[in-house]
């Protein structure tokens, strides 16, 4: 007997198959019914999906055997996956100087005829073998060649699949990890945002009380409107953290509302100046979707209308259409316009048109990103078109949802 040497890349081919976490888990139908396969297809009375561990044998699927697992020297596989890209077939192992005195040739079912095709990842690196065994000599046709290279070819692609389900399940429990100390980050920065809005306007309440006979009419208007927009601000903070936390745990917060409605609420959030003025559409539809996303939508796209605008008065459209499954709105402002070669990246994290806003300062590349993320969540999809001084008009849909 002559035991197979180990592969060239011995130490990366078993961090592979360790990789897979397959070794010693229960069996499986999809395994086991391309054993039963190769079995009728070949005329044998033994068929395996054998994995070559460091120092055994093991078989996720078996058919016509007891054991589980047999010792690496004596394994017919560990000689199949030296050629990787090649069928093994020993028509007579009684015959082949590498399995004379094998224990596995010489039991009451001993293994004669052997033939098995490597089982490689999708980068090349041979784990096990689907091999077919018989108790007597014998030989592959063409056509059984062929079909046990095919069958090999499905366990590849169950192998594939399962190491990509296990990557989902990390990356899933990465993101619930990352998820739960961003929830905590939001709730920080929630609380430090809202306190000091809550003394500017407990602070408005006090200076009106106590000094209120010194302070015009309009003062106190201007009291009441820093107090009334605290409130407002505050509202918003408190709806984007339950935003954030119905996204966290794929809560699907929608609720029916009329278009204008919100936007009369972003509009009242915003420091909207005089010489500014924002056309809301003619057409008050009744949407039924997630109110704070969309809120948050239009709050950076007026935002950014009202940053980068270069004329004696802004001018800022926006309207919205009912479609069959998804509602469409658009934003067009006469700001000072996008360059035509940021148009396809503006909506990358980070990127930016380049331009200074109004008070002399360069976006962050932050809110186009987040306003994508958002749109896509909703089930839409977001396009910018605009020309250099002249306008810039984005055009959003999300889906419509199911009213229960």
């Amino acid at each position: 007997m002559i035991p197979a040497e180990q592969p060239a890349n011995e130490t990366e081919r078993l961090q592979v198959l360790h990789s897979l976490k397959i070794l010693d888990t229960v069996a499986d139908d999809d395994y086991d019914t391309i054993t039963e396969l190769a079995s009728l297809l070949c005329g044998t009375p033994v068929s395996l999906i054998s994995m070559v561990d460091e120092e055994r044998q093991w078989f996720k699927s078996k058919k016509g055997l007891d054991v589980c697992e047999t010792a690496r020297e004596h394994s017919f596989c560990a000689h199949a996956i030296l050629e990787p890209t090649e069928i093994l077939e020993i028509p007579d192992a009684r015959l082949d100087p590498r399995f004379i005195d094998n224990p596995l040739t010489e039991n009451e079912t001993p293994v004669v005829f052997y033939a098995g095709v490597p089982l490689r990842t999708d980068t090349g690196v041979p784990i096990g073998s689907l091999c077919v065994i018989d108790h007597k000599p014998n030989a592959l046709t063409p056509d059984q060649r062929s079909a046990l290279k095919k069958l090999g070819k499905q366990v590849e692609r169950l192998l594939l699949l399962r190491s990509m389900n296990h990557e989902l399940i990390t990356t899933k429990e990465s993101l619930k990890k990352h998820n739960g100390l961003l929830k905590e980050f939001a709730s920080v920065v929630s609380h430090d945002l809202k306190m000091p809005l809550a003394n500017i306007i407990l602070t408005s309440d006090i200076v009106k009380k106590k000094y209120g006979e010194f302070i015009d009419d309009q003062g106190k208007a201007y009291l009441d409107y820093l107090k009334k927009s605290s409130l407002s601000m505050s509202d918003y903070i408190t709806k984007i953290l339950d935003h954030y936390e119905c996204s966290s745990y794929d809560i699907d917060d929608t609720q029916a509302f009329e278009v204008n409605d919100l936007l009369e609420g972003v509009i009242d959030l915003m420091n909207i100046r005089d010489n500014c003025e924002i056309l809301t559409p003619e057409n008050n539809i009744a949407i039924h979707c997630n109110s704070t996303a969309l809120q948050q939508i239009f709050m950076n796209l007026i935002g950014n209308s009202l940053k980068y605008s270069d004329k004696e008065k802004t001018v800022i459209q926006i309207a919205v259409t009912e479609m069959d499954k998804l509602y469409e709105f658009k934003v067009r402002d006469n700001g000072i316009g996008i360059e035509k070669e940021k148009l396809d990246t503006i909506f990358e994290l980070f990127t930016t048109a380049g331009q200074l806003d109004n008070t002399g300062q360069k976006g962050h590349g932050i809110g186009l990103s987040t306003v994508k993320n958002l749109v896509e969540n909703l089930g839409g999809e977001i396009t910018v078109t605009s020309e250099l001084g002249v306008f810039s008009e984005f055009v959003f849909t999300i889906a419509k949802r199911v009213r229960f």
